[in-house]
């Protein structure tokens, strides 16, 4: 950035195609009074896909809480959150919204990140639902995927989206702090990759799959369809924190370490944008988000698929961003050595410094 709030032309090439196909709108000079115009900053912001996760970018884009803060911003949303990873790590985006282990991962591969906050407390696909043939028979408890088979005598089968995402290791985690008979759940059930929301489903309604790791709207749509119940439910207090013990981060906010220490003015400015979503999303009537950012960006969800998942991420949703120690050690917990065989500290992954200070405006 220039030191008066301009881009320059070194912001703009590190920001690659994404920055040169946008339209960065920016002021330079003074108005016809006299007075020095708020020069805006262009940056591209990135998150996998436009669901109700990532209903923070989409509001401070709509309500214009970028803009308060001199940002013109350009939205990608690639579909895969490992894609939104490429983009930061590559440049061609200056923010992201995702899983805890992207940050993590790109920090171990040679591309230093850092997360600047969390917009959650639990982990929306950390649900487990089972057959609802296995439910009617009797299989209510975690333990009991370990002491039932298939009609064939093999282990049950559970699908993540694939073996080793992130629905495969919260799903491996989970198992694991269950025990049957000395070992632990998990060595005693039988994973399978399933990929997208029509395949998991279909799997799980044919009885391919035992069971599956699931996102909100998939325990709906079983439930609702009749072929599948909550097993496993996140929302129980309980049943959460009997595994992972308390809060912690799993869709968080993160940069380039190199942009944060070069952009500091405008991480905050970013931060705080975020910040004043949140804000504004906490107590809202779920009717109101949907129409600030359901119509546009979730069309192809019905009204009340969305409304109904707003319900459930206001009860989950990190509204002051920041995150406790406490918090990420609980995320850690997770990740290794599942995700990865490497220590990482709490001091070097993260920065709250910026959550803060917007606290605190």
């Amino acid at each position: 950035m220039t030191s008066d709030g301009g881009i320059s032309r070194r912001h703009m090439l590190r920001y690659g195609p994404a920055a040169c196909a946008a339209i960065a709108v920016f002021a330079s000079g003074t108005n016809a009074h006299g007075q020095r115009k708020r020069q805006m900053r262009f940056v591209v912001i990135s998150h996998s896909s436009n669901a109700t996760l990532h209903a923070p970018h989409m509001v401070a884009m709509e309500l214009g809480f970028f803009r308060e803060h001199g940002l013109t911003c350009t939205l990608i949303a690639p579909g895969a959150g490992t894609q939104v990873a490429q983009i930061i790590a590559s440049g061609q985006g200056t923010f992201g919204i995702g899983d805890t282990s992207h940050p993590v991962l790109m920090s171990q591969r040679g591309r230093p990140a850092v997360i600047l906050f969390s917009t959650d407390t639990r982990c929306s696909y950390a649900n487990i639902v089972v057959r609802k043939q296995l439910w009617d028979r009797g299989l209510r408890t975690v333990e009991q995927l370990a002491t039932t088979r298939r009609a064939d005598g093999a282990p049950l089968t559970i699908a993540a989206t694939a073996i080793g995402a992130a629905t495969w290791i919260y799903g491996n985690y989970i198992l694991s702090q269950y025990r049957v008979n000395g070992r632990t759940v998990n060595d005693q059930v039988q994973w399978s990759g399933g990929g997208e929301s029509a395949i998991m489903l279909g799997g799980l309604r044919s009885g391919r799959f035992d069971a599956i790791m699931a996102l909100p709207q998939w325990i709906e749509t079983a439930r609702a369809e009749g072929f599948g119940e909550a097993l496993y439910d996140i929302t129980s207090l309980a049943a959460w924190t009997r595994v992972f013990k308390g809060k912690l981060p799993n869709s968080v906010g993160y940069a380039l370490k190199a942009t944060v220490a070069d952009e500091p003015g405008l991480t905050q400015d970013y931060v705080s944008s975020i910040y004043e979503a949140m804000r504004w999303l906490r107590g809202r009537d779920p009717e109101q988000v949907y129409e600030k950012i359901g119509v546009k960006y979730m069309s192809l969800m019905s009204r009340r698929v969305v409304v109904d998942e707003v319900k459930y991420y206001q009860a989950i949703f990190n509204y002051d961003l920041v995150i406790p120690k406490a918090d990420f050690d609980n995320v850690k917990r997770v990740f290794v050595p599942l995700l990865t065989k490497t220590d990482f500290s709490y001091e070097d992954l993260t920065d709250m410094r910026f959550a803060e200070r917007a606290r605190q405006s």
